[in-house]
């Protein structure tokens, strides 16, 4: 091991400018995975937030009575997906709608009847607020004879999750692109290697060496240069959201595992290109 790590330590100074090159591209592949996974990251971080706040509203007929109203409360507070359910009188909404819409206070002052109907505001569990989900529920409120309509804003919660869906894409897609072309930069650089050192190599495999020991260096060398790629990813990335944040928009931090995740994403496409490579162009010497 000892050596095959000096003979990548030679390489990377007998062709800086590809060990540069090579390292530059994982860098970019990496860099642009993390700005769309910060973006990613952040949409994933304010839906988090708003599916808390997703909620099915079951409004109730006005003739229905408060026994009938108790065991359905009871019934949808049974369901895995619900949370919590809360009552709402029509006396209740009433308070609330003059609280809220201060613009018609004058207006619902000067009511002679309630024409707010009672409901039930249904929070969902954590994991149980996407579209399929809130939609499923709200199917099995309105099968209720006391429940007239419900409402849950069924475009606003498809159009969360459809933009979700997108950013992950994207990050896939865009990442994956880049990704391709620093694998096919290092294998230029490590073909270019092999070229450079093919009398060494057939020295070594004419005493004895195996196909293993000869390809090892070159292994280690795509290692390191995608560890130098994502460690100049990182800061890169890091400069962009110091940045954005505050000044245009306040953004969360990649978490920790994601930031990992990603410096080894680039010392693994380092080791994929390379091994590719050698395996390929050792055999033709």
């Amino acid at each position: 091991m000892s050596y095959a790590l000096r003979e990548a330590l030679a390489t990377f100074r007998r062709t800086p400018l590809l060990t540069v090159l090579s390292g530059s591209m994982i860098a970019l592949s990496l860099f642009v995975i993390g700005l769309f996974g910060l973006v990613a990251y952040n949409i994933r971080t304010v839906l988090a937030d708003i599916e808390e706040r997703v909620e099915i509203v079951a409004y109730l007929r006005d003739d229905a009575g408060p026994q009938a109203v108790e065991l359905v409360r009871a019934e949808i507070a049974s369901f895995p997906e619900v949370a919590a359910v809360n009552f709402v009188s029509r006396e209740q909404a009433l308070e609330d709608a003059r609280a809220e819409l201060e613009e018609f206070r004058s207006l619902f002052a000067d009511l002679e009847s309630n024409p707010l109907p009672a409901s039930f505001e249904i929070r969902l569990r954590p994991g149980m607020q996407d579209g399929s989900e809130v939609r499923a529920v709200a199917e099995r409120l309105q099968a209720y004879d006391i429940v007239e309509d419900t409402r849950f804003g069924q475009e606003w919660v498809d159009k969360i999750f459809l933009l979700r869906r997108v950013a992950g894409v994207a990050t896939a897609v865009l990442g994956g692109a880049f990704a391709i072309v620093a694998m096919l930069i290092i294998g230029t650089a490590v073909r270019m290697a092999i070229f450079a050192r093919r009398d060494e190599i057939r020295i070594m495999q004419l005493v004895g060496a195996t196909d293993a020991f000869v390809r090892r260096p070159f292994v280690i060398e795509g290692f390191v240069t995608g560890l130098l790629g994502g460690a100049l990813a990182l800061p890169a990335t890091w400069g962009v959201y110091r940045a954005l944040s505050g000044s245009v928009i306040d953004l969360h931090w990649l978490p920790p595992v994601w930031i990992a995740v990603g410096i080894t994403a680039g010392a693994l496409l380092g080791v994929i290109a390379s091994a590719r490579a050698v395996r390929r162009h050792v055999r033709e010497l």
